[in-house]
């Protein structure tokens, strides 16, 4: 993963400035541009003139960034493949989520794929044995997918045995139609209960235990301060939290900031390259792209942080969050990659409630 200078972020703002203002055209600063970072640079001077509405020039600057791409990721490649098929328009082409389809494919590339089965395993690994009727906790369950995989895992290696309750939680109504259909396919017997919201809009009201939580690429959906508030309320009913995400730099970086472009840049990248390189239709890779990472990577830059939809974190700022929450009654048990590249990490990060700790007299300490 690549990061910026200070005199880099200084920098790269008032270049900026000077395009917006100006008439520069792209490679006129390619001299005080690192050389690593000439593709990232004119993407992100690209982004700033499409989101200001200069749509000609951004798309020249985002041809410059895609000229410049001799290796993965080729983001600017891909970004620029959908303003030409967008009419040069930087908006999102959806509702992120809406048609679940898009949703289905990218849980199939291969990255994804190997990420999940390493999830999965991880937590078998590092869960401990529940003697009692389990319950789980799914916030942003999907299609239910990874849903089914986890307790399949739980229950062939003995450390579920009864199941008392399965929440699945996610704000698209068509995603926990298609979860509780796949979660009761696997367990029939199983006591599903579901909750078409955000868990912004659940945790305050939450009232029973649940042995684990667990977030697939969900709870990055709200800002740092969100996800402590939301945080805080479900610890009083969870004795572990274990979450599934991608390391990027995007959650506190501002608005047209060179460290937001360069977070996106990097994190984004990878995962198209892997979809559109599948043995699928070019039309069902697009729409996956289109419909679901590239209403993503568009929200960054023309939505202001609290009202964009992504913010992803570094492993150490969740660390740092978990911590602060979670502490002392919570310890963390795991941080392990899931998938890594040079510029892509998904990671899983376990923290369990101690023994000292337990979930009754915390109860009992917030009265």
């Amino acid at each position: 993963m690549l990061f910026l200078s200070s005199q880099e972020k200084a920098d790269w703002p008032h270049l900026a400035e000077e395009v917006l203002q100006g008439d520069a055209a792209p490679g006129q600063y390619d001299n005080e541009i690192r050389s690593n970072l000439l593709p990232v640079f004119h993407y992100y001077i690209g982004t700033m003139l499409a989101a200001d509405g200069q749509r000609e020039r951004g798309i020249d600057w985002l041809r410059a960034a895609a000229h410049y791409e001799g290796s993965r990721p080729f983001s600017a490649s891909h970004l620029l493949g959908f303003l030409e098929r967008n009419g040069g328009r930087l908006t999102m082409p959806v509702v992120v989520f809406r048609d679940p389809q898009a949703f289905l494919h990218f849980t199939q590339n291969p990255i994804m794929k190997v990420g999940r089965q390493k999830f999965v395993a991880e937590c078998g690994e590092t869960l401990p044995r529940f003697e009692r009727p389990f319950s789980m906790m799914d916030i942003g369950c999907g299609d239910g997918g990874l849903t089914v995989l986890l307790l399949k895992q739980l229950t062939e290696c003995g450390k579920v045995g009864e199941i008392r309750e399965i929440l699945l939680i996610d704000p698209s109504p068509a995603m926990v139609h298609l979860a509780e259909e796949k979660v009761r396919a696997a367990f029939p017997d199983l006591h599903i209960t579901t909750e078409c919201c955000r868990i912004q809009d659940l945790s305050a009201g939450i009232d029973r235990r649940f042995d684990l939580a667990i977030s697939s690429l969900a709870y990055h959906h709200m800002p740092y301060e969100e996800k402590r508030i939301h945080l805080l309320q479900l610890k009083a009913w969870i004795d572990h939290f274990i979450i599934y995400e991608m390391d990027a730099d995007n959650d506190t970086p501002q608005q047209h900031s060179p460290e937001l472009a360069l977070a996106v840049y990097q994190s984004y990248g990878g995962i198209i390259d892997c979809i559109l390189s599948q043995d699928v239709p070019e039309e069902v890779a697009t729409t996956c792209v289109d419909q679901f990472l590239i209403s993503e990577i568009v929200s960054f830059f023309i939505h202001p942080r609290g009202t964009r939809t992504e913010y992803h974190m570094l492993q150490s700022q969740w660390h740092a969050l978990f911590t602060e929450c979670l502490s002392p009654e919570f310890s963390l048990r795991c941080c392990t990659p899931c998938y890594i590249d040079r510029y892509t990490t998904l990671f899983t990060m376990h923290y369990g409630r101690d023994e000292s700790g337990s979930i009754e007299r915390y109860r009992v300490s917030i009265r």
